[in-house]
């Protein structure tokens, strides 16, 4: 199985008073995961988003936890496609400390094109459909 990989190094400020990672910050490794994501794979997607032209919304998102991360720990956060369909697609998330699986978390994302008086949904752009073809779970 093909999987994306984003390598993130915890800094002592994701880290609460025991010393752990406050458990959000997961969710927000998702988000850089999915972003570096688009500027690897996706160019055209990343340029309608910063244009305004396109906008993701997370619909859904949720992290089951296995073990604890702290400060300085190497997290590899690996991403694969679980569904597209209409204007959403949905992705699976890994994270590796090492060997050892410390979480799993799932987002699905919407694809809208803001209008007024509310944003329109838009189908998966192909250039994303493609690109997270290459990886699936």
């Amino acid at each position: 199985m093909s999987v994306y990989v984003y390598r993130h190094l915890v800094t002592l400020d994701e880290t609460n008073l025991v010393g752990n990672v406050y458990f959000a910050h997961y969710l927000h490794w998702q988000g850089h995961c999915r972003e570096r994501f688009l500027v690897d794979h996706a160019p055209g997607v990343m340029a309608a988003l910063k244009s305004g032209e396109l906008a993701l919304v997370t619909i859904s998102c949720g992290m089951d936890y296995y073990a604890e991360c702290f400060g300085l720990d190497l997290v590899e956060v690996q991403m694969t496609l679980r569904d597209t369909g209409g204007n959403r697609i949905a992705m699976d998330f890994r994270f590796r400390r090492g060997d050892e699986t410390v979480a799993v978390g799932r987002q699905t994302v919407g694809c809208l094109r803001r209008a007024e008086p509310h944003p329109v949904p838009v189908p998966v752009p192909d250039e994303l459909v493609r690109a997270a073809a290459a990886f699936p779970s």
